[in-house]
This record gives C-alpha cells, structure tokens and sequence, in this order.
C-alpha cells in the first residue's frame, strides 16, 4: 500500500504452495473425486506455449474443477509415496520431492486462484465454493501426516550434521516449523477437530468473496440527471452513463465504487447529498439486511479463527499468525501502530482545521464531514500549493506512464529490458503480456498488466504468480499486476491520477521481486516470506514514481508530449506530505481495527461488527468522525478472504523497511545499476532462503529505523 491508494489482494503464496500443500487453498481428495484427468483438458501436460504460458484460447472456466480435483489425488499421491519411503529420511528424498509434488494442481489452481478475483464468472464462483473446503481439506490430510512429519523432523533434526548447504538447512527448518504450526504436534483427536475448523474458514472465506463482489456491485449509486454530476470531466460523464447503459438504466448514470472506503470521485463532486450518498453507499457495503450481508459472516470467521489458535496454544489469532511473522507479537505489531497515533491525531485535526476554515470561508454553514474531506482537502491543496488532479493527469497517460515509467525505472536499476508480445491469448482483450529480459539478454519471464475495471473484478490492485516457478525443473515465472483504473470511451487518453501512478510503480515491485527471486527450491521464492516483509519491495519500488529522472521521463502531456513544466513538478513534490495525516489515520484505523478482531479469545460470544469495531476504534484512539477506517469490517477483504488476517499493520511494518531502504539509495548516489544491483543481490534475490531481518541488516548495515518513515510522511 501506498500513501492515499490501497495495493488490494496480493495473493502470497504461503510456504508450500508449489507442492500442493498451499495453507489456504490446497486440498485433501475425497473418495468421491475422480483421480482421473480427460487427456483433452488443457491442464493435462505443460503449456506448449513459451514459459509453458496458459492456454487462455484453450481453457474453459467448466475446465477447472476437473484439474483441481485430480490434481488433488495426484498430490496426495506423492506426499503419500514420500511419507511411506522405506529409505531413511533425507534431505532429497523428503524436503525435494515434496518441492517436486503436485504438478497437475499447481498448474491448475495457480491460474484459478488468479482468474477467481481479476475475471470471475459464476461457474468460477461455483467452483471455488466447492473446492476451497477441499483444497484445505487436502492441506490439512498432508500437513497432519504424522508419517510425513517424522520424516520432516528427521531432516530437521540432522540438518546441521547432514551435509546440508546453509540454504538447504534454512528450508528444513521452515518445513519443520510449517509442519508443527500447522498442528502435526496435535493429539488424533484435536487433529479432526482442526480438519472440521480449517474446513469451516475455508468455506465461509470463499462465500465472502463471492460476496462481497456482489455487494460492491450492489453499492453502485445510480444517479438521475447529469447535473448532480457537476465538477466530473466529460470522460468521467462519459463512464458512468456507460455503466449505466450496462445495466440497462439508459438516460441515467452509475457511479461504480473502489474497494476502499473513500471514494476517488468525491474530490470532484460539488453536489455535497450526492456525496453523502456515495460515502454512505460505499461505508454500507455488507453492513445491510439481505444477500450481501455479511455481518454474521465475519463475526462467525472470527469466531472460528480464534478457536483455531486456541487448539494450537495460542492465546488469539493474532499471537497464531504473528509467530510467523517478522514482528514476531501482536504486542510489537500494535506498538508499532500505536506509536503513531499521536502525531498523525495532531497532523489530521491540523488538517479537518484548515478545511473548516475553507468551508466557513465559503459560508459553507456545515461541520465537515467525512463525505465533504475529499472534495475540500483538494481546494486546500489548491490553494497552497496551486495543485489542480485534473490538470496534473494530463500529463500521466497510462501506457507511458508503464513504458517510460514504470519499465525504465526498472530498465536503470536492474538493467532489464522489455518487448510487448501479441502471439499469446490473454484472459481479456484488454490484457497485455511483456517478455522481460535479463542484463546479460537472458529472458526473465513473462509479465501480464490488467489494469482495467471490470465488474467481474475484485476491487484494488494486486500482483500475483499465474504459474508456480522452478529452479527444480527450470520454469520461469509467470507474474500478472492487476488494478482497477477507470477505463475511458474508445478515443478518449487513459490518464491516471498520480495516485494510480504510484499503484502501477507499487505492483510492480512486488513483481520485480517475483522475478528476481526464482530459487532452486520452488518454497524459497520471494512471495513465500513472511507477509510483513512482502509489502518491502512494492513500497520501495513507489519512490521512483517522483525520481527526478525517472519522471521526467514519463510525466509528458499526452497530446503535445511536452514535459510537465517544472512549477508544476515542483508543487506535486511539495503538495507530497499534504493530507497524511489523513492518510496515515484511515490506515492506522484499519491496521488496529484488524488486530483487536483477531485478539478475540476462543470462549468471546460472537461480536456485532458494527459495535464491535465502533469499540475497537475507540479504545485505540483512532476514531476521528471525518476519518473513517481506510475499510470498514464488512468489506474488509484482505483480513477476511485475502491471507492478511491479523497482517494488515504489514503495510505499515513495510513501509519502515521501504523508507528506510530508500534514505540508503539517497545517501549512496541514488538511482543507478550498482545500487540497484546491491539491492537485487542482497534483498530482492535471496527470496526466502534466510532470516528477513539478517538480509536487511546486511544490505543497510544496521536494524531499520522508523525515523525514515516519519520524514517522510512529514510526521516528524
């Protein structure tokens, strides 16, 4: 995540993810499923296109189900053959050939978790129904194997006396520690009550996706004349009388809404009630009686989250999952945040201040609300720093802004190079696929950009593997960014906000990392870290957004080509620290509202959410009335069907690495291919293959600061 924009739904591959054993989406076979794949299905081989590319000229959303659930029996049969190996337990013929297993699942399931939330249908939906119970159904069959895991302990028992190289060695022990924070450890009985949970949350997980697309469609806000419209540019006109005219509403207009709680077209807006409307529509998502209510949904996943820690020995989830993590305790986790409090509460009430004397100037006869900050920040901001979004856009048409941007930032740094190719099939027409090339012109992998909204889409951006790569068997990666810009009428120039520009530097650098960290051992790739190191490379790759020669480079009128004048560079970079403490709040609300939901204890009655979280932001001080959680609980995606559960501060963790990092590039010569190179070498390479805190070290020279991230959000 970035300052005022969220990077929505990074799906992380847990540890194990290429060997079937993925904690959330893998699965046990049933006796019913059919071990048997159709020789015809496209997912029976290995693409023959390059980079073994998916068939999306071939593949039929009816084609899923069948190839997950034989990759299912096929999986289950190689972790079966290597618990019931009659050869002593050794590195390569326990920790390899489970990182060998389950090929015909990954190839299937990679591609489906993807498609499931960036081009969804209802045959998806209805297979991803089905099938996540028993994807983790399937996890659990593997991961409580105790034949299994004294084979694991056995090579992790002997990892320092075997022979085994220092990367061999630090896979054994995440193995091992997978295993036992998986609940191998457990009695039998404890087992099956384990198995019965993890079903439940894999069930109701997978309901609330489904759900929560049909309540953002539902959210919608249809609007009569185009006179409530007033401050929208024709084009955006243009868009929602487009959406309108979609859902058959001719002579109307459909204002879509983003995943987060703010709404980008409120800044816009001059109707204050249509505004209101907007805000109301967006903060209400889930919140209502009817099919996309998902109140009781969440408070059941919480419920059941919170069992599940205790039955591992966890005081609450979020003791459970930070174990695991970089932090290491919800107590360092809320202290991080909570540290923060204080001087973003003084930045944001300076902030509402000098709205409210801009509203009363206007004779505006209202206290500001969360509806009007949007709308009225803007005019502030234009007024300090004569600083216009409409006429900054201009000058951020979205092609160039990848090509001469993004790509070159990437091109100076790292020395790769890219050529868009057009003899593969996408998923959707508007899908583009780059081949991207090493320094030494070696190819590196394949990169889809789907940046376009759709209404099968989930909201927000995010970055994912639509393969899982290998050193093991030499498959290069796979990586797709998707978001959800505004897509204009044929004609008409894709210009961006500079916010979305950030978006399109932030995903990338989560596949910047993708790519660099292709490991022999497909479980010590980069996404596999723990989930507040994975936020690093995205946030850190946003700095070269405003890097004077990168943005020189790309920031160009889209009609004339001429370069962004200078003052108007000058006012964005001084305009950069306004309305953080707006910024710094809603994440701050959010972060904190997604700890104490996760720091329920097992025996807690089930919570109304909205009481709930009114409590949950009270108690933490984060309850400023104009300043809404960046997303309320029910449509909180990411800590209810993303893997950020208990994760969501991870943003924040993140960004003291990030700003931290990027202090180094500024003190060391700042954008070139040596420092680039260092941070290849030292961070974005080694993946998972050692402590994440020890690379850091090793590529700062010190424990990161948080002093970095207070400079830079003007905090300090």
């Amino acid at each position: 995540m970035h300052r005022t924009s969220f990077k929505a739904a990074l799906l992380v591959s847990t540890f194990l993810f290429q060997s079937g054993l993925m904690n959330a989406h893998s699965l046990a076979a049933p006796a019913s499923l059919s071990p048997i794949l159709p020789v015809d299905s496209p997912f029976a081989v290995a693409s023959p296109l390059p980079y073994e590319a998916p068939r999306f000229d071939k593949i039929k959303d009816t084609d899923f189900q069948p190839a997950i659930e034989a990759g299912m029996v096929q999986d289950l049969a190689d972790a079966d053959a290597v618990a019931n190996n009659p050869a002593p337990p050794t590195f390569e013929n326990t920790i390899t050939a489970l990182e060998k297993a389950g090929q015909l699942l990954s190839r299937a399931n990679s591609l489906f978790q993807n498609l499931v939330q960036s081009n969804s249908s209802d045959t998806l939906q209805k297979v991803n129904q089905e099938e996540a119970p028993r994807l983790q159904a399937h996890s659990d069959a593997i991961l409580l194997n105790p034949k299994l895991f004294a084979r694991v302990k056995a090579v992790y028992d002997a990892r320092e006396t075997s022979g085994l190289n220092s990367d061999q060695q630090f896979l054994a022990l995440r193995y091992y520690r997978k295993f036992v924070h998986s609940g191998a450890e457990l009695s039998e009985t404890d087992k099956a009550r384990l198995v019965d949970l993890n079903g439940k949350i894999a069930t109701r997980e997978a309901q609330y996706l489904d759900r929560l697309l049909a309540a953002d469609n539902a959210g919608a806000v249809v609007v009569d004349s185009k006179a409530e419209l007033d401050g929208l540019t024709e084009a955006e006109i243009a868009v929602a009388a487009q959406a309108a005219k979609d859902r058959k509403l001719d002579g109307k207009y459909v204002i879509a809404l983003r995943n987060t709680t703010q709404q980008p077209i409120l800044a816009s807006l001059k109707n204050r009630a249509l505004r209101e409307r907007i805000l109301n529509s967006s903060e209400m998502r889930g919140d209502t009686a009817g099919a996309t209510d998902m109140r009781d949904l969440i408070a059941t996943l919480a419920q059941l989250r919170a069992q599940k820690a205790q039955l591992l020995g966890f005081a609450d989830f979020a003791a459970y999952t930070l174990s695991e993590q970089m932090a290491k305790t919800p107590e360092a986790a809320r202290k991080l945040l909570t540290d923060l409090v204080p001087a973003t509460t003084a930045k944001a009430k300076a902030e509402a201040a000098e709205i409210q004397a801009l509203i009363d100037r206007q004779k505006g006869g209202f206290q500001l609300a969360a509806q009007d900050w949007e709308f009225y920040a803007e005019q502030v901001r234009k007024a300090k720093y004569s600083f216009d979004e409409s006429e900054v856009k201009q000058y951020f048409e979205l092609n160039r802004v990848l090509q001469d941007g993004v790509f070159f930032a990437a091109n100076q740094l790292y020395g790769i190079t890219f050529k868009e190719r057009h003899d593969l099939p996408v998923y959707d027409p508007d899908v583009r696929v780059f081949e991207v090339f090493d320094a030494d012109g070696k190819s590196l992998t394949l990169f889809y950009a789907d940046y376009y909204a759709r209404p099968n889409k989930t909201g927000g951006a995010w970055c994912n593997f639509i393969n899982q790569p290998s050193g093991l068997d030499n498959r290069k990666p796979i990586i797709v960014n998707v978001a959800n810009f505004t897509k204009l009428a044929a004609g008409q120039p894709a210009l961006i906000s500079f916010d979305d520009v950030t978006t399109m530097f932030h995903e990338f650098g989560h596949a910047l990392h993708a790519m660099f960290s292709v490991k022999y051992y497909p479980s010590q790739n980069g996404f596999n870290l723990p989930t507040d190191v994975i936020e690093f490379p995205s946030q850190f790759n946003e700095h070269w957004a405003l890097d004077p020669i990168v943005f020189a480079h790309y920031a160009k009128h889209h009609a004339t080509g001429a370069p962004m004048p200078q003052p108007l560079v000058e006012k964005i970079k001084a305009a950069r620290t306004y309305g953080e403490g707006y910024a710094t709040m809603e994440i701050l609300a959010a972060s904190l509202l997604d700890l104490e939901w996760h720091s329920l204890k097992a025996d807690a009655p089930k919570q109304d959410p909205d009481l709930f979280e009114a409590a949950a932001l009270e108690k933490n001080a984060v309850d400023l009335p104009q300043i809404p959680p960046r997303y309320r609980s029910p449509y909180f995606l990411h800590i209810w069907g993303n893997g950020y559960e208990a994760n969501y501060y991870s943003y924040t963790w993140g960004e003291i690495l990030d700003d931290d990092a990027y202090e180094w590039f500024k003190e060391n010569g700042g954008l070139n291919r040596a420092n680039g190179q260092r941070l290849r070498d030292k961070m974005l390479g080694p993946g998972y293959t050692a402590d994440p805190m020890a690379l850091y070290r090793d590529f700062r020279g010190r424990d990161p600061s948080a002093k970095a991230l207070e400079r830079q959000r003007g905090l300090d």
